[in-house]
């Protein structure tokens, strides 16, 4: 598993019968020459020591929030900072429901809490726990907030019980691990771009033609790219919105600037056209307000069709070529038409005149028309974090089957 060589991986094991297979994961993760820095619950104390621990990572093992010897430097963020990447394994059904609940009880969920890293769960429980209503509700909501979850097993159980529910086999959560550090390497060799936000087409210094969008959803799937492994650079239009960690975001406000900016950023392997760019600007904008009283008329016309250009480029385009539908009905049929007149490879389409995925909320739900595929293919409601890391999951493996 040669990509886990030199990751630094912080293990968290939880309290629970299967914590002793955590040592196990540790000696695959040192085999394969990670860096492996341990958090140990209260309950995990109960089943295997700081000194067993310890022998195998080579390292200082962790248990208590407030150690005054270690808190000074601030465990919860440097351990966080420190990590490539963080697993909790084994997880139990009551680290989860804290988890889900954003509770900080411990030096575990204190590290999670104030992560900036991608958090793995590998969940060990008796099987009536794993199916338990309140705790598929727990992990559906850790899902929708990021965190990823590594399937338990079907098979007898130290109870004596038999199901869903059994932890893992290490060496199957190690190569999940390593297929996550494999995929971020293989997507380093491509570039994308983003727009995203609305424009604004100016009447006059203090009116514009704008619209309703928010951004949030172009940026959630830059900062996916950006996270999955792609250079990433955001185009955006006016917005409230923070840029993404570690994207070259630039800020524009017209549909002209935009235009430009998406041409000198070109080449890329991926573009995605997710700005509502407004459609109608005016002839001649006005240098000084317009007065009420000596206004007559406006005369507008169309802006430049960026996705349209770039999507019919020769030499300028991209790989794989994304416009979005933002639809108030007949979405099919719309965004079918947008597919083809435009010369997309992919269109993603939602409805707007829902108020729980339209503009400004912060879930989503989408549909993705691709060329040559009769059937579209859907993705439920969730939030438009969770539905940007499908999108990008989906873009990587076309991207990869096509290289």
């Amino acid at each position: 598993m040669k990509n886990l060589f030199n990751k630094k991986i912080l293990l968290i094991i939880c309290g629970g019968i299967a914590a002793y297979k955590a040592l196990e994961l540790i000696r695959i993760f040192k085999k394969n020459q990670c860096n492996v820095k341990t958090i140990l619950t209260k309950g995990a104390l109960e089943f295997v020591t700081p000194l067993s621990v310890s022998s195998l990572t080579g390292e200082k093992v962790f248990t208590d929030l407030f150690d005054y010897k270690d808190e000074a430097e601030m465990d919860h963020i440097t351990l966080s900072r420190w990590a490539d990447v963080i697993l909790f394994a084994p997880i139990t059904a009551n680290k989860l429901a804290q988890l889900s609940h954003g509770l900080a009880e411990d030096l575990a969920t204190t590290v999670a809490l104030a992560s900036n890293k991608d958090i793995f769960l590998a969940p060990a429980m008796n099987v009536r726990m794993w199916e338990n209503n309140i705790t598929k509700k727990n992990l559906i909501k850790l899902v929708s907030c990021g965190y990823k979850i590594i399937e338990p097993e079907i098979g007898e159980m130290a109870c004596g019980e038999y199901g869903s529910g059994k932890f893992s086999d290490p060496l199957n959560i190690s190569k999940s691990i390593n297929n996550y550090f494999k995929n971020i390497e293989e997507n380093k060799k491509f570039k994308a771009l983003v727009t995203a936000g609305p424009t604004r087409e100016y009447i006059d210094p203090v009116r514009f033609i704008t619209n309703r969008s928010s951004g949030k959803q172009g940026y959630a799937i830059a900062n996916a790219l950006q996270n999955n492994g792609f250079e990433t650079t955001l185009i955006s239009g006016p917005t409230n919105l923070k840029s993404p960690d570690g994207v070259k975001t630039i800020k524009v406000n017209t549909a002209e600037e935009m235009y430009e900016k998406s041409i000198i950023n070109l080449p890329v392997d991926i573009a995605i056209f997710s700005a509502a760019v407004a459609d109608f600007k005016v002839k001649q904008s006005n240098l000084n307000k317009i007065k009420k009283e000596t206004f007559e008329k406006l005369e507008l016309e169309k802006t430049k069709d960026i996705l349209n250009y770039i999507s019919k480029h020769n030499k300028l385009r991209p790989k794989l070529v994304i416009g979005f539908a933002a639809e108030t009905n007949n979405i099919e049929q719309n965004s079918i038409k947008k597919l083809n007149e435009k010369n997309c490879d992919w269109i993603i389409a939602n409805d707007v005149s829902n108020e729980k995925i339209g503009f400004d909320s912060d879930f989503n739900e989408v549909k993705i028309f691709k060329r040559n595929v009769s059937k579209a293919e859907n993705i439920l409601l969730d939030t438009k974090e969770v539905i940007a890391q499908k999108i990008v999951e989906k873009i990587s493996d076309e991207l990869k089957a096509n290289a």
